[in-house]
Parts: C-alpha cells; sequence; structure tokens
C-alpha cells in the first residue's frame, strides 16, 4: 500500500503514538515484517541498512524485493534506508526508489555533521525524499548511541533549523546491538528534545529497551522506534530449536519458515505495543521467545 513516511509520521505524532521500524537482512525478514503488519493492521517501517546492503553486495537486490512486498501490502509500509554513512548509498536508494533515508554523519563533528546532512537533505527533498539524521553519540556503532551520550536540546533545535531533517534520532539512553532488554532511558530529556525541535524524533537501539521503557519513551515523544537485534535474537531462537530437534534437516526452508514466523509474532506484538500499549501479550524483559512458537 502506497504511503509516505512523513504522513505516517504526522498520524503517530496526532494521536501520541509510535510506528515500528524493523530491520530487514534477509527476505525472510522483509516477508515476517510487512506480514507481522497486516496481522494487526497496522503500518510499519521496512528498513534496510548500509551494512545489510554490503551483505548482499549492492542495495537494489534487496531494496527491490522489499519495493515489491511494500506495494503489495495491505497496511501502509514504508521501505527506509537505514544508518547510510556513504553518500553514494543514498542517491543509489533514491534511484531505485526508495523515499526514506537516514543519512549518519554523527561520528564527525559538528560542523560536519551539519555541513553533509545539508547536503543529503537537498538532494533528498529534490526528489520527495524524507530524511532522518542523527546528533548525540548512539552507542553500539560508536554514533549517537554511544554508552553516557546524550543528545543536547539546545544543539538539537539548532542542527534540525540548520540541515532541514525531517526527523532525529537522539542519544537518550538506548545501544545498539543489545540481546538483553535493560536499557534505561531518560524520559525527561526526551521530553525536552519533543518541546525543543519541531521535527519526530527517532529511537535507535530499541532492542535493548524493555516493554515499559518503550511505552514510557512514545509518551514522552518518541515516534519512531527502531528495532532490529531483537529480531534475530527471536529468529535464533526458533532456528536453532528446530535445528536440535530435526538434526537431520539440510532444507533451509524446513527452519527458516518458523524464524520466519517468530519474527512476525514479535513485529506484530511491538506494533500494537506502540501503537496503544497493549503489545498483544506483554514479554518480560530477558524472554527470548514471546510467541511460544
Amino acid at each position: 500500500m502506497n504511503t509516505t513516511m512523513a504522513a505516517v509520521a504526522h498520524e503517530c505524532r496526532t494521536r501520541g503514538t509510535a510506528v515500528g521500524a524493523f530491520n530487514a537482512i534477509l527476505l525472510e525478514h522483509v516477508e515476517a515484517i510487512v506480514a507481522g503488519a497486516e496481522d494487526v493492521g497496522l503500518p510499519v517501517v521496512l528498513q534496510l541498512s548500509q551494512n545489510a546492503a554490503e551483505y548482499h553486495g549492492g542495495l537494489a537486490p534487496l531494496a527491490r524485493g522489499a519495493l515489491a512486498i511494500a506495494e503489495a501490502a495491505s497496511v501502509p509500509v514504508i521501505v527506509h534506508l537505514d544508518h547510510a554513512d556513504d553518500e553514494a548509498l543514498v542517491d543509489e536508494a533514491l534511484a531505485v526508489g526508495i523515499r526514506s533515508v537516514m543519512f549518519d554523519a554523527s561520528t564527525a563533528d559538528y560542523a560536519e555533521n551539519v555541513s553533509r546532512t545539508a547536503n543529503v537533505v537537498a538532494r533528498c527533498h529534490a526528489v520527495g525524499c524524507w530524511v532522518e539524521a542523527e546528533l548525540g553519540e548512539v552507542g553500539g556503532k560508536d554514533g549517537a548511541h554511544a554508552p553516557g551520550a546524550r543528545t543536547d536540546p539546545d544543539e538539537a533545535a539548532a542542527f534540525v533549523l540548520a540541515t532541514g531533517v525531517n526527523a532525529l534520532a537522539v542519544a537518550v539512553g538506548s545501544s545498539h546491538a543489545m540481546s538483553s532488554r535493560d536499557a534505561v532511558l531518560d524520559d525527561e530529556l526526551i521530553a525536552r528534545l519533543r518541546d525543543a525541535v519541531d521535527v519526530p524524533l527517532v529511537l535507535h537501539g530499541s532492542s535493548g529497551v524493555p516493554d515499559d521503557g518503550l511505552r514510557a519513551a512514545v509518551h514522552h515523544g518518541i515516534t519512531k522506534v527502531n528495532v532490529g537485534t531483537r529480531l534475530n535474537v527471536v529468529m535464533t531462537y526458533q532456528v536453532r530449536r528446530v535445528l536440535a530437534e530435526r538434526p537431520e534437516l539440510t532444507d533451509p526452508r524446513a527452519y527458516l519458515a518458523p524464524g520466519r514466523d517468530a519474527i512476525r509474532s514479535e513485529v506484530g506484538r511491538i506494533l500494537r505495543l506502540l501503537a496503544d500499549g497493549s503489545g498483544l501479550e506483554t514479554v518480560s524483559a530477558s524472554d527470548p521467545d514471546p510467541a511460544r512458537a
């Protein structure tokens, strides 16, 4: 179903909810993310990262498949380029038809981050592409979520004004690549950032945040919630379980399908959590298998 990131973000901000943004590495991720969104009838952001593009030897093959699946979906699906620090990759995304990108120059100093981001924004806006950027440092990538790093509200307001970005990923206590779910967010800072900037706020590293922390983050002003590692945790759990029970298997469909189903269930659960706080059956922070599949 055709839609835009701007439209989905505006609806979320109006309602005080958030949209889930899930990273896809394999086609199984793409299928599961869209199916999970269709199960609960909610919009979703389907993210393809620079790392995933490098894994596949280029962005186009996975992106074309994701765009085709998104177009055929019964719910709004936005295909988004995530964490690109390579400006050539942004241009490749635009050429293939992606109209939502996250450009990440957060490891540069402030002046260079502003300059590079503003240049990317100008190119993207010329073709109607929504742009997210990052300020502060987010851990696991030595970017805006490094441990202890926080985004300053005054600097955030100046950055948004100087670059023209459509959304801002902020450092508020989360960290990338966490398999445990015990990160503690600074809700007061989220609220201050919400009041300081007039664009949607994005939470990266959300896999490490427990359900109650995600609910609170949305309540205080987060509009887009990025999840990647959590999907890989539930998928890998199921694949290992199937192979342990049936070690003779050699057909990858026999063990990837349960992994895909686990992602589908978790995507639906998280989308509900962000939309109305219910999260279907809320799970504990340590549970690797929320679907009990």
